[in-house]
């Protein structure tokens, strides 16, 4: 198997643009989101994928000066674009990731991955418990090319994830049961918007310069509510 981590990044956000990019506590969002990365025991291609349009050199600019592997493809058509990067790196199996998620729980995604591989899952995911933008999804190639072929519909090119969700009758799909201390599906981690990246700012003060797990930020964000 041959493990694909494939990071979806573009400057074009209508409601925060150029936020992928946007300082978090002395370095941009996107190198928080890699960094991360860092933590994972298991060997696995790590790649951005941008789009062909000209906004997003500085995005390329960014990866070639950082030794960050960088794929460039469709604007609209992501699922063609994750598509076409897992098969040019011949990925077996890929784990979806987006550059505006600088908290990804990774406990959690070793744990994702051990229980797709394990169960022989098409699709598999850890969304639903964990707070917005912690979890991930992995799935096979052979799923994302089936996805690809037969998802015609706008969203499913948008979001490379609907068409599983749309005809889970097609799919062996598995969902990650996560410990009660993670739980807390209404906190938003992701950032989006002006008021979830100065939250983000302000928990990455807080870490100061460590990596913080869920059960830290959950409290920390309630401890200021």
């Amino acid at each position: 198997m041959t493990l694909g981590i494939i990071i979806q990044a573009r400057m074009g956000s209508t409601r925060l643009p150029g936020k992928v990019l946007r300082d978090i506590s002395g370095k941009p969002l996107l190198a928080h989101v890699l960094g991360r990365l860092q933590m994972l025991k298991r060997p696995a291609k790590i790649v951005v994928a941008t789009s062909s349009a000209d906004e997003n050199d500085i995005i390329e600019t960014w990866c070639l000066q950082h030794g960050v592997s960088c794929f460039r493809g469709d604007e609209a058509d992501v699922l063609d674009r994750y598509f076409e990067c897992a098969r040019s790196l011949g990925m077996s199996d890929i784990v979806r990731l987006t550059a505006d998620n600088p908290f990804t729980d990774i406990e959690e995604l070793e744990r994702l991955i051990d229980l797709h591989q394990k169960q022989g899952f098409d699709y598999t995911h850890a969304f639903g418990q964990l707070p917005i933008g912690v979890g991930a999804e992995i799935f096979t190639f052979e799923a994302l090319s089936r996805s690809h072929r037969e998802g015609k519909l706008p969203h499913h090119r948008e979001h490379v994830n609907e068409y599983f969700t749309d005809r889970p009758e097609l799919f062996k799909i598995g969902q990650l049961d996560i410990p009660p201390t993670k739980i807390s599906p209404n906190l938003r981690l992701t950032v989006d918007t002006e008021e979830d990246w100065k939250r983000a700012c302000a928990l990455a003060a807080q870490a100061g310069g460590n990596w913080l797990g869920t059960e830290e930020a959950i409290r920390l964000c309630s401890s200021s509510a």
